[in-house]
């Protein structure tokens, strides 16, 4: 049996060596972890306090966070109410932000998106409105779809509208088209007579290509 004075003198190395782990494990778990940014959240917070009229219509928080996409795209506070109020009336949670923010980053402007939403083409079609516009289209080209879509009337695809603008017909010519619901066989026939004019004689139209004849 060891002699009280080694005794203790090994107890205390022990105590030491527990004290020392308990000390390391305690530092790792105290590491402070990198802060959360909240620039974010902060931003939306002072950005609500400063539009009340929002808080007025119970927006929830999927609602700002949509909002929060169109805004910070550059949607103005009155086009986001009305945006909300416009849900409110029909009953549904507002949830185009995305589209909105794609719609407006290319181009269209705030009254353009307004009356997307009115005419309820904010769905699937915000996409495609979105490529006319980076293609080069006006908002009143895009509009002008749009008010056909809504009334479930025909109206040239996309793709149509685009040949028709590469063959150089002006905007007033593809305005008048999708006014008078011209059908893609009177658009391809406009099409090729543009291209024979061009200097395209001996050439039939077919799709993209051409193809002598």
């Amino acid at each position: 049996m060891p002699s009280p004075g080694k005794f203790c003198v090994s107890c205390a190395r022990r105590i030491a060596l527990a004290w020392l782990l308990t000390f390391v494990l305690a530092s790792s778990a105290c590491k402070h972890k990198p802060p959360v940014d909240t620039t974010e959240q902060d931003r939306v917070a002072m950005w609500l306090s400063d539009v009340p009229e929002l808080k007025s219509l119970n927006v929830s928080n999927a609602e700002i966070g949509e909002l929060s996409k169109a805004h910070g795209a550059g949607v103005s506070d009155p086009t986001c109410i009305a945006l909300i109020k416009l849900a409110r009336s029909r009953q549904i949670p507002f949830a185009e932000g995305q589209p909105i923010a794609d719609l407006v980053s290319a181009g269209s402007s705030d009254q353009t998106v307004l009356e997307l939403a009115r005419l309820n083409q904010l769905g699937l079609w915000a996409g495609q409105a979105m490529v006319l516009r980076l293609a080069g289209f006006s908002d009143q080209v895009i509009l002008a779809v749009a008010r056909r879509r809504s009334q479930g009337l025909p109206v040239l695809s996309g793709e149509k509208l685009g040949d028709l603008k590469n063959s150089g017909a002006s905007e007033a010519t593809i305005l008048d088209f999708i006014e008078k619901g011209i059908g893609e066989e009177q658009a391809n026939a406009y099409i090729k007579q543009r291209e024979y004019a061009a200097g395209g004689h001996g050439f039939v139209y077919q799709g993209h290509h051409r193809k002598k004849s």
